[in-house]
């Protein structure tokens, strides 16, 4: 088990630097779909999140690359709401004994909007670029901004999906950005975000370490080794294969 846990890591970290589609889409529907415990699954999917969104952060925080207005803006209603989400699945849990299947329906639905946007974001990004959104400064949309971090964040703490995909495609119709700053600002948010729900999913018992410490052995040179090969393969047809694969799982879940 520990040999085929590691060798997912690398497989999903592969995935993940050839096309850029985010790995909590991929990892937590194949480990419930291995057998493991949906609160488990997603508490430990959100730790190991963490720390490899740790290592992003620290790159594009050298290279200046993250807009921290935005970042604090979006942490503003993330983070609370992410809280928020994991204390109301535990609460329901204690009373009614249904969290896993709120967990695997939300799941579902979640890997869904997922595809889609990846879909969107791959064959429709010049479209969603430019628009008069754009135009108004980050001070003027802070009400705006801080609703999506709430509303995205409340799906990351439930769910452990789209802390990069979902607020990516957020940031990219609504912010005028380089698109290395997009980057950096999405993977800098990501951790606050996934490190706080992780804390609290970690908090109630919901953390596999030794599963997440298996993940990242195999996912950290899977990720060297996409990126590596990133550059000599078209992303497009991967990325709406990953896409597709993505939202199969998600029906499934359902």
């Amino acid at each position: 088990m520990t040999i085929g846990i590691i060798l997912m890591g690398l497989l999903i970290g592969f995935m993940v630097g050839l096309t850029g589609v985010g790995g909590a889409a991929l990892l937590t529907p194949v480990l419930i779909l291995l057998g493991i415990n949906p609160a488990i699954a997603v508490g430990t999917d959100l730790a190991y999140n963490s720390i490899t969104k740790l290592v992003g952060s620290i790159q594009h925080w050298r290279q200046k690359t993250i807009n921290l207005k935005l970042m604090k803006y979006l942490a503003i209603g993330s983070i609370p709401s992410a809280i928020a989400a994991v204390g109301l699945l535990h609460l329901f849990d204690s009373y009614f004994h249904n969290q896993e299947q709120i967990i695997k329906h939300a799941l579902g639905y979640v890997l869904i909007l997922v595809a889609l946007a990846t879909l969107i974001k791959t064959f429709m990004k010049k479209k969603l670029e430019w628009n008069r959104m754009q135009l108004k400064s980050i001070h003027e949309k802070k009400a705006l901004t801080i609703a999506i971090g709430a509303v995205l964040g409340f799906i990351v703490g439930l769910t452990s999906i789209g802390s990069g995909s979902l607020f990516a495609l957020a940031m990219l119709y609504l912010y005028k950005m380089k698109p290395s700053e997009l980057v950096g600002t999405d993977i800098a948010h990501a951790f606050l975000l996934v490190t706080a729900a992780g804390i609290m999913h970690a908090g109630i018992g919901n953390v596999d370490y030794l599963l997440m410490i298996n993940l990242l052995l195999g996912s950290v040179p899977g990720v060297v080794m996409g990126s590596t090969l990133s550059a000599k393969i078209p992303a497009k047809p991967l990325r709406a294969v990953m896409a597709l694969m993505i939202l199969f799982s998600g029906l499934k879940l359902i």
